[in-house]
Formats: C-alpha cells, sequence, structure tokens
C-alpha cells in the first residue's frame, strides 16, 4: 500500500508561559516557553510522524510543535519506554492488583484491603506455597492488565463490570462530559467548551493506515496505525479514557482523564502499564517494528513529570543527534545542567541559553531548508507543504 501524502503549513516559532514551574495549577508569569519549530498538520502518515517524534515534536490535535530546550525555563525531552523489556516495578504491580482485586471480588478498593498476591483469571501460578493451600503469584504484565476485564474472565463472575475499549477518535457528549468533569475537578479549569475539546483530543491529521499482522489480528488489538481514544468502563459508566496514537514503531500517548471519584486506584498509572502492554501484545502479534511506549516529553526541572522515569527501562532523546540514551545515565547531566546534551556533554549549558537582538526570522524563511533541517528523508513536492518519505 502506497504512503499517504503528508500535508502541513510551517509556523513562525513562537514562545508562550510555562504551565510546568508556575504554581500549581498556574502558568508562570513569563513567556519563558519557547518552540524551536511550529506547524498546523492538515494530513501526516503514521510514518511521517514517527520520524517527527523521533526529532522531538509532539502534536496537540493537528497543531505540532518542537520545544527549544536551550531557551526554555524548563527542557523537555522525548522520553520512551521499551515495552518488551519493561518490568512493573513493586508499587505497580500492587497497583494492578489493587484494582482487579476490586473489580473481581468487590470490596472497597483501599489501599489497606488485604494484598494476599493473588492474581486474577488466567493469572500463573509457581509451585510454591505461600501459607497453606496458597499458590504464589506470578506477575505476567499482559495478563495481568486483562485479568479483570469482562471479555478476558471467562466462565468467573466478578463483582463488577469492567470493559476497556479501543476506538477511533471522536466525539461523544459522554466523552465530553468526563473531559469537563476533569478539568474542573483536577485543574480546576471550568472555562471549557466542546470545540476546545474537539481541537485538542479528537481531530487529529493521522491517516489510518493498517496494521499487517502476519498471522492475523486478535480481535482486541487494533486493525489501523492512527490516533485513538482507550475508553474504561465500570458498571457501563466511563471512567477514565486515553488518547492514544498508534504508530509503526510505537504506542504514542496523548492525554490521559479520569472521574476524580476513582482517584485512588491511580488509574493514570495503570494506564501507563496497559499503553506499554499494547504496544506488547501488537509486537507478539507479529509486528516486529512496534516495541516502545512513548510517553510524551520528560521534564526534569518539574517534580510532577518526574514520574514517567518510574517506567524501566527509559530512555531519552538526545535534542542535538536524537539518538536515545539510557534514563539512568542522563540523570545525573539533568542534576547537573539546566540543558543537556547527552550526545555531547560539553555543549551542556548551566542556564536558559540567552539571545539578546536576536534577529526575527522573517516568514520567507520556512520553506524548503526548514523543511530538509527538521524532517530527514521527507520528499518536498510543493507547496502548501506536502512530502512522502523516500
Amino acid at each position: 500500500m502506497s504512503e499517504p501524502i503528508s500535508i502541513l503549513s510551517p509556523l513562525k516559532p513562537h514562545n508562550s508561559t510555562c504551565g510546568y514551574c508556575g504554581d500549581p495549577g498556574k502558568r508562570s508569569e513569563a513567556k519563558s516557553n519557547y518552540h524551536k519549530a511550529e506547524c498546523m498538520a492538515m494530513q501526516l502518515s503514521c510514518r511521517v510522524y514517527q520520524e517527527m517524534i523521533d526529532r522531538g515534536w509532539r502534536r496537540s490535535g493537528t497543531y505540532c510543535y518542537k520545544p527549544d530546550l536551550k531557551r526554555s525555563c524548563c527542557p523537555q525531552y522525548t522520553i520512551k519506554l521499551d515495552a518488551l523489556e519493561s518490568q512493573a516495578s513493586k508499587s505497580q504491580r500492587k497497583l494492578l492488583n489493587r484494582f482487579n482485586r476490586y473489580v473481581i471480588k468487590g470490596g472497597s478498593g483501599n489501599a489497606d484491603d488485604p494484598m494476599d498476591g493473588e492474581g486474577g483469571k488466567g493469572a500463573p501460578q509457581t509451585g510454591h506455597s505461600k501459607g497453606k493451600g496458597k499458590a504464589v503469584h506470578v506477575f505476567n504484565l499482559t495478563e495481568d492488565i486483562h485479568a479483570s476485564e469482562t471479555r478476558f474472565l471467562g466462565e468467573i463472575t466478578a463483582a463488577h463490570k469492567f470493559e476497556v475499549t479501543l476506538e477511533p477518535s471522536s466525539f461523544s457528549e459522554e466523552k465530553f462530559a468526563l473531559y469537563t468533569s476533569y478539568q474542573k475537578e483536577i485543574h480546576h479549569d471550568d472555562d471549557k467548551s466542546p470545540s476546545g475539546f474537539r481541537r485538542f483530543l479528537v481531530r487529529t491529521p493521522l491517516v489510518p493506515q493498517p496494521i499487517e499482522y502476519p498471522d492475523g489480528r486478535p480481535d482486541h488489538l487494533p486493525e489501523n496505525y492512527g490516533s485513538y481514544h482507550q475508553l474504561y468502563r465500570l458498571d457501563g459508566e466511563l471512567v477514565a479514557m486515553g488518547v492514544i496514537d498508534i504508530l509503526p514503531d510505537c504506542v504514542s500517548s496523548v492525554y490521559f482523564m479520569y472521574e476524580k471519584k476513582w482517584e485512588k486506584f491511580s488509574l493514570g498509572k495503570l494506564s501507563a502499564l496497559r499503553e506499554a502492554s499494547l504496544a506488547k501484545e501488537i509486537h507478539d502479534a507479529g509486528v516486529q517494528r512496534m516495541q516502545y511506549l512513548y510517553m510524551g516529553f520528560y521534564i526534569y526541572s518539574c517534580a510532577k513529570m518526574r514520574y514517567k522515569g518510574d517506567y524501566a527501562p527509559s530512555y531519552l532523546n538526545d535534542p542535538e543527534e536524537y539518538s536515545w540514551f539510557p534514563l539512568e545515565k542522563c540523570r545525573p547531566m539533568l542534576e547537573q545542567y539546566h540543558y543537556a546534551c547527552f550526545a555531547h556533554p560539553e555543549h551542556s549549558l548551566k542556564t536558559p541559553a540567552n539571545e539578546p537582538g536576536a534577529r526575527e526570522a522573517p516568514a520567507c524563511e520556512y520553506n524548503r531548508g526548514w523543511i530538509n533541517a527538521i524532517f530527514p528523508k521527507i520528499l518536498f513536492q510543493s507547496s502548501p507543504l506536502q512530502f512522502s518519505t523516500m
């Protein structure tokens, strides 16, 4: 199948206030967050967007941007998790086990509920006992992530009905109600409109393209690459939703929202495990290139964003050579420098780059040279910018 043409309109990069270094719920007073490049994407092939995020880009709806790490107050490094080698931590396993317990056996779901180590339906067991007549549960991410889902329970009767479905991104009043509740209760933001929700989390420039499963597609896995909403329903109620892009090499996490009353289950942390499992399941179904979960940006200077480093093994994208470095080897440099270049440590900076008097680039400079610098192996065709992979 031929590669879809990608069409975008470059924008002039700008700077804005920062949502990472201000007081909780507020943005910085100074416009200290800089972009190196921006564009509006009319349509993108999934392969082109994969190459973009491998060079530090990210999308918000159809708007795509590349942060300027040298100048910004809070440098943003692209982070990816190796889903094939990922090992859930003890605390992550406990969170998943507690949620599965609640769905299958009921109870309060509180953290102090008994944690006897039992898994859900299909969880593997060792031959060793933990107390009389009780087998020790051996954690398996793919099996445990589905252990409490209705479609995987078989003959087990659960206390609650838990369903996870994956559908192409689209608008519904149910999704919008969840979004407004999340913004109000978690981010204390009441000014949300359906048009803003559509622009931010529904519209996508990605053109769906078939995923080639060599031995057929398992029913619960996606048919196409593209943009999706992953819906979490408990007893019929939409309690959470993940916005994800499924690309040739990865599952890319865009956004996650949940109802506050289910906050005790740390659904955001569980969603990362589920998305990593999705990447692994697609790989195990024969799509060998699928290996990673991209978790957006890792912002070391912002404590609330460091949780992404709790998933291992993770890697950071070098901002100059776009090669990948293990997170544990990057941390010492992130502690020492404001801007860290892992491939060339001598390029690292103690403070944000200051460019007083730097000229503003005229619009005519956003042309073929701009596009070749940002997208390697892209064929420029015409204006507005259209290209396909070579």
